[in-house]
């Protein structure tokens, strides 16, 4: 088995190729700086690695990048300007994709853009392979089962401590700003639309006696879920409070003054928590929760095993939802020893 990591010598991505150190699988060190790429190589002990330069407005480069290789994984964002030529790029080379993206309109874009596309070349495409995606989508599809019939799908994202997000993750951030403060797309009654209002302004959160002021915001699942359970609508949230945060000013030069991203003792003070909250045609109730350390090592052992799995497993073809390519339950035990704890809850507990 070899996988290739673009955007190798980013934040993300050394994270992505200390993981796959660590699991023994073959790797192959892709992205535009060779100087970068050398640099990564010889901090994370890959000495050995292959180290393939390719820029994305180089498509022929990308995919001699990639040919040879059983999967890629790109943690080279921002994905809204950059990855559609990487995921072309796989397609082309017959590799399985997955990538770190949390940009919710490039989530959406891939799945109309490329799904015939992978199909043809029998390669499958899993976008947002990151730590709040994956899990909630999976857990999504776990209660839709739990239900039945499910009308309505809510998911909230809760983020403390962690010494702030990567440079990467920043300029993403800038670069879809405008998409964020709209609230992101809802889905409802059959399609994707944006700037809706959130139905639901409070949620009360495990182990609070109070709700907590939520807003819309942009969560990958928004994309996903309706692709594998029949249901009227989705939206996703997350506290309110980040609203503010939103308005301060990031330049590149801002950016670039900036630590590459947290140190690994911030990152063991962070912690997660994601709600999926989900009612059933009949009206029942449902909850399920994941919570977990983390997020940037998190997204490094999910995005590892899910294009892993890819390889060993192989799912059909195109591009897919996580639920569409993982049996849930598995792939969530499978993260329970690196710290990950997830239930489902009936409406009582809720």
């Amino acid at each position: 088995m070899k996988i290739a990591v673009y955007g190798a010598s980013g934040y993300q991505g050394k994270l992505v190729l200390t993981e796959l150190a660590r699991r023994n699988i073959e790797t192959v060190l892709a992205g535009r700086n060779p100087a970068r790429l050398e640099e990564t190589a010889s901090a994370a002990g890959l000495l050995d690695a292959e180290r393939r330069v390719a820029d994305t407005s180089d498509q022929e480069a990308l995919v001699r990048a990639f040919r040879g290789c059983d999967g890629v994984i790109n943690c080279a964002g921002p994905f809204t300007s950059s990855g559609e030529a990487v995921v072309r790029a796989a397609i082309a080379a017959g590799c399985h994709y997955v990538d770190t993206s949390g940009e919710q309109l490039y989530i959406k874009k891939i799945f109309d853009t490329f799904a015939t596309e992978a199909e043809n070349a029998g390669t499958t495409v899993v976008p947002a392979a990151n730590d709040g995606c994956v899990p909630v989508d999976l857990m999504a599809h776990l209660l839709a089962d739990h239900l039945g019939p499910v009308e309505e799908i809510t998911t909230t994202h809760v983020i403390v401590g962690g010494g702030g997000m990567s440079r990467g993750s920043l300029r993403s951030l800038v670069e879809t700003i405008d998409a964020i403060k709209a609230g992101g797309l809802t889905y409802d009654d059959g399609d994707w639309h944006p700037g809706m209002p959130a139905r639901h302004t409070a949620i009360r959160l495990p182990g609070q006696a109070q709700a907590t002021p939520v807003m819309a915001f942009p969560v990958p699942e928004v994309v996903t879920i309706p692709r594998h359970i029949r249901l009227r609508h989705v939206e996703g949230l997350t506290e309110a409070a980040l609203g503010d945060q939103l308005n301060i000013p990031l330049t590149p030069e801002i950016i670039a003054s900036l630590p590459e991203g947290p140190d690994e003792d911030s990152r063991r003070t962070q912690h997660f928590t994601y709600v999926i909250d989900a009612t059933g045609t009949d009206g029942r109730r449902a909850r399920g929760i994941v919570q977990g350390p983390d997020t940037y090592g998190t997204t490094a052992v999910i995005a590892v095993e899910s294009a892993r799995r890819l390889i060993a497993e192989p799912a059909k073809p195109g591009v897919l939802a996580p639920a569409q390519a993982y049996h849930p339950t598995a792939f969530l035990d499978f993260l329970i020893p690196h710290g990950i704890q997830w239930i489902i809850e009936d409406a009582s507990a809720i």
